[in-house]
């Protein structure tokens, strides 16, 4: 009998699939390498856009919501203010109809000449503050709130005696002599959480791999420095980061813009990169220097 031939693949057949499968596959890495490199650029590039649109708002936040004429910049890599809360108008005299019937009680007014322990509250608070948390009133001297000069710890907030008095009623810690001929009626409130804030660029640069070398921090709740800063802080392990991977990032601070010069503006400038891909995006915003 004849025996029965086994069935398989020769040498050269193997070797011609081998060749075969070599070739489709390097014409596959060829044609979609590109598409896969470009997909995982595009996220790269929307990450590092998010990073630095989500840092520059905050800023741009913390910007806006100052005390007015409190923005302290030693230099292009860091500045300083102090972010507020809430504010209001509070009563500028007193309600003589309701102090005539009520001796006891009588209204709690700020005309700029005494010191005061509590006011009037005129406009609605959207937010209560808290014990310990600062009211400030005409902040014209940028290192006025620092220094504390117009700025006074609370006490208490609760509803006047009459609703006819305000919204509410503002109760200091310590009678407070405010600055003297101030007419605006305004007052601003900074969380004692929070206190002053300040954002340092520290480290920028790219490594070798293309990848940003710096970070942004921003610090808080450190309290105030009467004096003007010279330098930017030194981060430390603690420091809370607003961004890292920073290339290179600058902020300019101008207090005159505007024909009355009771505006101000700051430019900031944050570049992120990593692995070759950056993105650098350019923030202004307008500060209102009117107490």
């Amino acid at each position: 009998m004849l025996a029965k031939r086994q069935r398989g693949f020769t040498l050269i057949e193997l070797i011609v699939v081998m060749v075969v499968t070599g070739i489709i596959a390097g014409t596959i890495v060829v044609f979609f390498k590109p598409a896969v490199d470009s997909y995982v650029a595009v996220g790269r590039r929307a990450r590092l856009t998010d990073v630095a649109d989500t840092a520059l708002r905050r800023m741009t936040r913390d910007i806006r919501l100052a005390v007015p004429n409190s923005i302290r910049s030693p230099n292009s890599q860091c500045f300083e203010l102090v972010p507020t809360s809430d504010g209001g108008r509070y009563r500028m005299g007193p309600n003589t109809v309701w102090d005539s019937a009520n001796p006891a009680t009588p209204s709690a007014w700020f005309d700029g000449t005494a010191a005061v322990s509590a006011l009037d509250v005129l406009s609605p608070l959207s937010s209560t503050p808290a014990a310990g948390d600062w009211l400030v009133i005409d902040n014209q001297n940028t290192n006025d709130v620092y220094a504390g000069t117009n700025r006074a710890a609370i006490q208490s907030v609760g509803p006047p005696p009459d609703p006819s008095l305000g919204y509410s009623r503002i109760t200091l810690q310590a009678a407070t002599q405010f600055p003297s001929g101030y007419n605006g009626g305004r007052f601003v409130l900074v969380p004692n959480s929070q206190n002053a804030v300040f954002y340092v660029c520290a480290g920028a640069g790219v490594d070798a791999n293309g990848t940003g070398t710096g970070t942004l921090y921003r610090f808080a709740n450190y309290g105030y420095n009467a004096a003007t800063p010279a330098a930017c802080p030194v981060p430390v392990a603690t420091t809370p980061i607003a961004a890292s991977e920073v290339a290179s990032c600058s902020f300019v601070y101008s207090p005159t813009q505007g024909a009355t010069q009771q505006s101000g503006f700051v430019w900031m400038n944050l570049k992120i990169a990593e692995q070759g891909d950056n993105v650098a995006l350019v923030y202004g915003a307008h500060v209102d220097n009117v107490p």
